[in-house]
């Protein structure tokens, strides 16, 4: 028995998310201001049943001391060559007030923005903002990671709410959510990869998808 627990140890250690004896810190990001109009979100909530709605406030994530935003102002690549709205620059710029000219806008249907994050890095979290100055959910939001920029190699799904699979990624088991000021975050546990790739296919309010801001904090890999 003393065995099997060894083995088990060593194996959890292997993880990248373990770092054993490695500081912990809070992960900190700056949350714009709430400039909520239009439907109020409880109306949304009733004529959507689906969607979550909007924290109040979220517990505190633990990350390697180190950790910083590596997409901050890193290459965004489109399905959408040329954006309705906007420009893809505005996803990794830092800016994410939310006004009506900081976002950008694409095509209906399922579309996506990527990140290249210039090497291989550990990845702990992702913060995604879309358009929240009024009350919407995204649907078939999907975020995945990669080691190459066509995504056939080394491809992980790390958040999916798309439930009937017609973006073609598979059904996926997160709860559509409600956006807000305070962003999605969605946990990364530490996987490996160079590219990010987040996809949307229209919302509750109209079939355009659009972005704000999208972080990505974690550290080179090692």
């Amino acid at each position: 028995m003393l065995r099997v627990t060894i083995i088990l140890i060593a194996i959890l250690c292997l993880s990248p998310w373990c770092d054993a004896g490695e500081p912990k810190v809070v992960l900190k990001t700056e949350i714009p201001e709430e400039v909520l109009a239009g439907t109020p979100p409880d109306v949304l909530a009733k004529l959507f049943p689906g969607l979550l709605m909007p924290p109040k406030d979220r517990p505190d994530m633990m990350v390697p001391k180190g950790t910083v935003n590596l997409a901050l102002k890193k290459k965004v690549t489109s399905s959408c060559e040329t954006p309705i709205g906007g420009e893809l620059k505005f996803v990794t710029d830092g800016v994410k007030e939310g006004s009506e000219d900081g976002f950008v806008e694409l095509e209906p249907m399922t579309q996506w923005v990527q990140i290249d994050l210039g090497a291989p890095s550990q990845i702990y979290a992702i913060f995604v903002w879309h358009f929240f100055r009024e009350s919407r959910g995204y649907r078939d939001v999907i975020v995945q990671i990669a080691d190459d920029a066509e995504f056939k190699k080394g491809v992980q799904t790390l958040y999916n709410n798309d439930q009937d699979n017609s973006s073609g990624k598979g059904i996926g088991k997160d709860r559509p959510y409600m956006d807000s000021n305070l962003g999605k975050r969605i946990d990364a546990k530490g996987a490996k990869a160079r590219y990010v790739r987040l996809y949307s296919k229209g919302n509750t309010a109209n079939a355009l998808n659009h972005y704000v801001e999208v972080e990505v904090f974690g550290k080179p890999a090692s």
